[in-house]
């Protein structure tokens, strides 16, 4: 089997999961507990809080555990809303966004928030021009995703950061789901972002773990409430075993980062090399820096992105279209309809997707794979004109 969909989840070591067993055995007590084993508990989950905390150049008292990327986008939107709604009612994002952002956003609006969405170019980019055009004296969050999760753009968020150093007032949230362990950490620990999102299951983390960092001189409303868990901003019985896992996971992901990230280049590159000479191939993942290291996509002219995704699964290869998301949705991509992408075109997307455990042999067998399929989907495609 050869697993080309990482960016829609990834598997769980097994060091990982060692991990949440040991814990599950060992420290099964409520943190919240005064008596000795929910005071053991407590102490491993705040020993999982400071490591998170050091490999990301953050503050213990800066980490707040969530159930993983939909619950921080969530958090921080909606908190920050409820937070600032007496300074204002506008709220800033991009037109490429996880829906997790979109559909909150769309939320907000119902709610009778305004929302300004800045376009992109036809390579997938923000303006950071247009962001500085666009901020009222009423802007209240300026939410943007470092790194696109249908295509891999890397949006320039410290050009966006720098806009936002005359407007100190306003929150900066990044979403960095797809942007942790791709070494964009220095890009992320800009001093102006203010919230970033982060997710569990999309580094070898068990599901249901994420973690948000929040600057400790912002404030944020808690999105929910009860027993006063996470310094009273994120209630509910913390979920100690994965978190101590999803501390296992980061560690190990970011061991070696530059070495990981530059094998995941060179299996996008091999495929993209190979894919970019057939005449009926759009690629819109491109071979620049700033595109991510680790999403490849592009389509095939004529051929319905669900259909390839098929047609690999019989050869034991596992892609997507263009999101998880919208995948079983059978939607176009709302990231290449941003970029003005043919309809007709943007539904024959897929997206392949690396992780650091991914080899240059498994890049071949799918170029193996992918030149019986573009031979077999050939009537399909379109024809060359004749003179």
């Amino acid at each position: 089997m050869i697993y080309f969909d990482n960016s829609a989840t990834t598997k769980a070591l097994p060091a990982v999961l060692d991990t949440y067993r040991k814990v599950s055995e060992d420290f099964f007590g409520n943190p919240s507990s005064l008596h000795a084993v929910g005071t053991k508990a407590d102490e491993m989950l705040q020993s999982a809080r400071k490591q998170i905390a050091g490999l990301i150049q953050a503050e213990p008292e800066e980490i707040f555990f969530t159930s993983g990327g939909t619950e921080g986008d969530n958090w921080v939107l909606k908190g920050t809303a409820i937070e600032k709604r007496p300074f204002g009612r506008h709220l800033i994002t991009t037109s490429v966004e996880h829906p997790a952002v979109i559909n909150t956003m769309k939320q907000l609006e119902s709610l009778g928030f305004e929302v300004t969405y800045l376009p992109v170019d036809h390579r997938g980019f923000i303006d950071p021009e247009d962001l500085w055009a666009v901020i009222r004296e009423d802007t209240i969050l300026v939410s943007i995703m470092a790194v696109n999760n249908e295509i891999g753009a890397e949006q320039p968020i410290q050009a966006c950061a720098r806009v936002l150093d005359d407007f100190p007032a306003i929150h900066f949230h990044v979403d960095a789901v797809q942007a942790i362990g791709k070494g964009l950490m220095p890009a992320l620990r800009d001093p102006r972002i203010d919230f970033i999102t982060f997710s569990g299951h999309k580094f070898h983390a068990p599901r249901g773990t994420g973690f948000i960092y929040a600057k400790k001189t912002r404030h944020i409303a808690p999105l929910l409430t009860g027993g006063g868990q996470e310094s009273n901003l994120r209630s509910g019985t913390e979920n100690t075993p994965a978190i101590a896992a999803m501390a296992k996971a980061l560690r190990l992901l970011l061991t070696d980062e530059d070495q990981k990230v530059a094998k995941q280049r060179a299996i996008k590159q091999r495929i993209y090399d190979h894919v970019r000479q057939f005449d009926n191939v759009v690629i819109f993942s491109q071979e620049t820096p700033d595109f991510a290291p680790h999403i490849l996509c592009f389509a095939i002219k004529g051929v319905r992105g669900e259909t390839i995704v098929h047609a690999f699964e019989q050869h034991e290869i596992y892609i997507s279209t263009t999101s998880a998301c919208s995948s079983k949705k059978g939607t176009e991509s709302s990231t290449l309809q941003a970029m003005h992408i043919q309809s007709n075109v943007a539904t024959s997307a897929i997206r392949v997707s690396l992780d650091e455990y991914n080899t240059l042999a498994e890049a071949d067998a799918f170029n193996a794979a992918f030149d019986q399929l573009y031979a077999k989907f050939a009537p399909l495609m379109p024809q060359p004109a004749h003179n």
